[in-house]
């Protein structure tokens, strides 16, 4: 000890005297660090978005004639207030959800606590401890992750709403925003889905069964689990009773809810409504609340003709393996009024109009023969139809013959293999490339020899839109299922400002060689009693096999084949699918529905007019070359008369082959290319 009587340790600074000095810059660094994650989580927090944001709108959509075919979407109505409610509707919701809700800031710390011990005690999730407005702010502001972030951000949003918003207010938006199942997103769509009721309506029993679903809205939906519906509104209605909200005797008179619809059930989708649904959605500027509908140009008539075609073609080629079929039906100016695209489409949603990439076979030579006729050639030029060898790729005709020198007309009735990969070679694949562009092709094509024998798989809505060109005289016709309002008894489609006309001189003498690939072709099989024009096609090992064609004011497209993409047996373009086309049409064509351009009387007797003069000048028959005249005298009451297509149109009709010849067997189907 020493002197002054202090032993020396007590000299030695303590160790809070050391560690003091080193506090006050710990804490500047953790407040710092603390102040700075505040910061990013306020930053990062979306409170700029609305208070209540929209739910994306329920869309039904309809046929031509307004009847509902699909609703997609969720079902959202006007916002509720809840002063105006039955007090039992709010008071339902704080006893089973938020007991405290009208003490707490936001957040309940004796809320957490309580289901922290809850959760210990059950070894799992058996409470929650969010508030309402926690949940507000997890449902409207925040995405549905897992994150120590999200829930952070979610405690500060729910500070934040506190702030800004009165109780009421909070329980208003709550209320009027949270998805009550079934695709019911507020109570008002939800009184209005189960219960055919406005929320103000709404019976004790009812309002627990509503307050209840929160926990589980699709398992306690009481469209579908109404007992169990019931059962938790029991409990939630014994909650009420130890809040004090409702008596005992109250809760003992509340009847169940009875589960009574408000909506008329409609199917999520179709081939149609799935592919039309981007198209009608792009319409809707406005959506406000409750369904909003958007009527489509599909006609319910054809479409049920068009699924029965489809389903009797796969039944009938079952011998011959065919598994899967599709059908567009389009108006040459690409509104669709039918689509089929498979055979169930609750087993295969997937659509074989629009999402199948196929081999599209001979229906692509229409792109070979229109690079050949803009580079001046016509339908009786001579062409060689004569074996031919590119490297080592050798194409042959189906039956092992070769015509020698025959018209273009002739090779393209006959579906003639080497004939298109000559032209292809000798006008460049390019071209016929650049053909398929023009028309309106996205898909992407091969260039090599074998290409003018469709290798290049493309959608069969792509192909059918190509030949609705050539139908109309306008490229490229772009599908599109939308129709406005109908005016005067007329439907008027989102198409009304189509591409005008502009001179097309290979379009006339196209329409020829369509018109010869039915009448005098391999096509024979789709010949109706109007002229017809169309094109088979029929892809290696009979994969694939197609007919594509218009009549009247309708183009179609038909195709068979096995999603696997294996082999049927012996099923080409002109058998089975220019049946199955036919079919279609005949009933198509048979049904005068309003929307159907019929000709008019005048257009009736210009025919008849021409057929009396090129009659009395060469002696035969020639009504039926003259249809292409007709269907100019039809176009001039469109508003798209063209000079250049009628005359030539009539200068065809006068300059009328010999009467038809035998039809020509189908084509050996495209080869595929070399080296795959």
């Amino acid at each position: 000890m020493s002197e002054e009587g202090i032993a020396p340790d007590a000299l030695q600074p303590t160790r809070w005297q050391r560690t003091r000095p080193l506090l006050l810059p710990a804490a500047a660094i953790f407040g710092g660090f603390f102040i700075a994650i505040l910061i990013w989580l306020i930053v990062s927090a979306p409170l700029g978005r609305a208070l209540a944001p929209a739910a994306k709108p329920s869309l039904v959509i309809t046929d031509s004639d307004g009847r509902a075919i699909a609703r997609r979407g969720d079902y959202k109505e006007a916002p509720v207030a809840v002063a105006r409610l039955p007090r039992y509707v709010p008071l339902a919701l704080i006893a089973i959800e938020d007991r405290r809700f009208r003490s707490h800031f936001g957040v309940d710390p004796l809320g957490i606590a309580r289901a922290l011990t809850a959760n210990i005690e059950a070894g799992g999730i058996a409470q929650g401890g969010s508030t309402l407005t926690q949940q507000l702010a997890k449902t409207s502001f925040l995405s549905p992750e897992r994150s120590i972030k999200r829930k952070l951000q979610e405690v500060i949003i729910a500070l934040w709403l506190e702030a800004r918003l009165s109780k009421d207010e909070i329980l208003s938006r709550y209320l009027s925003s949270v998805y009550f199942g079934d695709g019911a997103y507020g109570i008002r769509a939800a009184a209005r889905v189960y219960f055919d009721k406005d929320p103000e309506d709404l019976t004790l029993g009812e309002a627990a069964v509503l307050a209840g679903m929160m926990k589980a809205p699709s398992r306690l939906a009481p469209s579908r689990h109404l007992r169990a519906a019931n059962q938790r509104g029991r409990l939630v209605l014994d909650a009420m009773v130890e809040t004090g909200a409702i008596t005992q005797r109250q809760a003992n008179r509340a009847r169940p809810a009875r589960y009574n619809p408000g909506r008329k059930s409609l199917p999520t989708g179709s081939y149609f409504a799935d592919w039309v649904l981007p198209q009608a959605r792009s319409t809707m500027s406005d959506p406000g609340y409750g369904d909003v509908e958007v009527r489509t140009s599909l006609d319910r008539t054809l479409q049920r003709e068009a699924e029965r075609a489809i389903r009797d073609a796969v039944r009938s080629g079952r011998s011959a393996i065919v598994g899967q079929g599709a059908l567009i039906a389009m108006r040459r100016d690409g509104t669709v009024v039918a689509m089929v695209g498979g055979t169930d489409y609750a087993k295969t949603p997937f659509n074989r109009v629009t999402q199948a990439m196929r081999q599209p076979g001979s229906s692509f030579k229409l792109f070979v023969y229109l690079a050949a006729l803009d580079a001046g050639m016509r339908p009786g030029d001579i062409v060689i139809d004569e074996p031919l060898t590119i490297g080592d790729y050798s194409p042959s005709n189906d039956d092992g013959r070769y015509r020698g020198q025959i018209s273009l007309a002739t090779a393209f009735a006959a579906s003639s293999n080497v004939v298109a990969v000559r032209l292809a070679q000798e006008f460049g694949t390019a071209a016929v490339t650049q053909q398929t562009r023009k028309l309106g092709v996205t898909a992407p094509i091969s260039e090599y020899p074998a290409m003018a024998l469709g290798t290049s798989p493309i959608t069969l809505l792509e192909m059918t839109q190509a030949y609705a060109a050539i139908a109309r005289g306008s490229r490229p016709v772009r599908a599109t299922g939308i129709a406005r309002t109908p005016r005067n008894g007329v439907i008027e489609t989102a198409r009304t400002a189509a591409n005008l006309l502009t001179p097309w001189p290979s379009r006339a003498p196209m329409m020829e060689l369509l018109h010869s690939a039915v009448h005098n072709g391999t096509g024979n099989a789709a010949r109706l009693s109007v002229p017809t024009h169309g094109k088979t096609g029929t892809t290696q090992n009979y994969r694939d096999a197609l007919f594509i064609g218009f009549a009247g004011d309708l183009v179609v497209g038909v195709w068979l084949g096995n999603d696997d993409n294996s082999p049927m047996k012996g099923v080409v373009g002109g058998g089975l699918p220019a049946r199955t086309w036919k079919r279609f049409m005949t009933a198509a064509l048979a049904r005068d529905n309003g929307t159907a351009r019929r000709r008019s009387p005048q257009a009736d007797a210009t025919v008849d007019a021409i057929g009396d003069v090129i009659e009395s000048v060469s002696g035969r028959d020639a009504r039926e070359a003259a249809q292409a005249a007709a269907d100019a005298v039809n176009d001039a009451a469109d508003g798209n008369f063209d000079p250049e297509a009628f005359g030539d149109a009539i200068r065809r009709a006068e300059d009328a082959a010999d009467p038809a010849a035998e039809p020509f067997p189908e084509p050996e189907p495209a080869p595929e290319p070399p080296g795959t």
